[in-house]
């Protein structure tokens, strides 16, 4: 049997992959983060599967009970909140298996800023507004950032920030990014993004802090700052789709040989 690491979305349960959904409906045992995950997730699960809560549990302890389920023959799926490929702590866990000799694969899902964004229907990239993307946290209760990947670094490229792990810091963060992308730049804080408790805050680094501190937010955040979050946002048009670009076959030639 696989491990299967499956990437449940920002928590709504019909915000998964067909693959998740499958996935899911043939696990004997799934391991989920109680955390961060709507009930309606965990409903795509076959009845009689065995759910672990895994908010309470350290590392060892989550991988020994994929290793347990592994050597008993059980299907494990062991979801993560948003995509995998972003603070899920994967390459400890598989790391973990694969010196147990348990194989395992990966399911991407919807990252909790990608919902954010399509929330507020916003583009994070603007032609000659933004054009980057930067997807980072800050350290709090966490663990020590690498000296290069200062907060401050990577606002000064102006690229818009999706910062995870970083709400219960909104009045530093939002006081040191005015340095660099002025007060009255746009922020949105999604809470439980596309789950019933959801909450979208819009504002400005200038006014954020106060409402998410009177909204009372711990957790389960996503934190969105940027030009690009305007809703009035001005920039140029794309040049893929600009009226004036050549579109002969002559024209696709050159670019494939680029």
């Amino acid at each position: 049997m696989t491990v299967h690491f499956v990437g449940a979305g920002p928590g709504a349960g019909d915000l998964l992959t067909l693959r998740a959904v499958a996935l899911l409906g043939a696990a004997d045992v799934v391991l989920y983060p109680g955390t961060y995950l709507d009930d309606d997730v965990l409903g795509h699960a076959k009845q009689g599967a065995r759910l672990v809560d895994t908010q309470d549990l350290d590392l060892d302890q989550i991988t020994e009970a994929m290793i347990a389920s592994h050597e008993q023959g059980d299907v494990v799926v062991r979801l993560t909140s948003g995509d995998p490929s972003l603070y899920s702590a994967l390459h400890e866990q598989t790391r973990r298996l694969d010196a147990a000799g348990v194989p395992w694969d990966v399911t991407p899902g919807i990252p909790a800023y990608a919902a954010a964004a399509a929330r507020v229907g916003a583009e994070l990239t603007v032609p000659e507004l933004v054009q980057s993307v930067v997807l980072t946290r800050v350290q709090s209760r966490s663990t020590v950032m690498p000296d290069a990947e200062q907060l401050a670094n990577f606002a000064a490229t102006g690229a818009t920030l999706c910062l995870h792990l970083a709400i219960t810091r909104m009045d530093d963060l939002a006081a040191e990014l005015a340095g660099h992308f002025g007060s009255d730049c746009p922020v949105v804080v999604a809470y439980r993004v596309s789950q019933p408790g959801e909450l979208i805050l819009r504002g400005t680094l200038g006014d954020i802090a106060d409402s998410v501190e009177g909204a009372r937010l711990r957790q389960a955040a996503v934190i969105l700052v940027g030009r690009a979050l305007a809703e009035d946002v001005r920039g140029s048009e794309s040049y893929l789709y600009d009226a004036a670009r050549d579109r002969s076959a002559k024209s696709r030639e050159r670019s494939i040989k680029e």
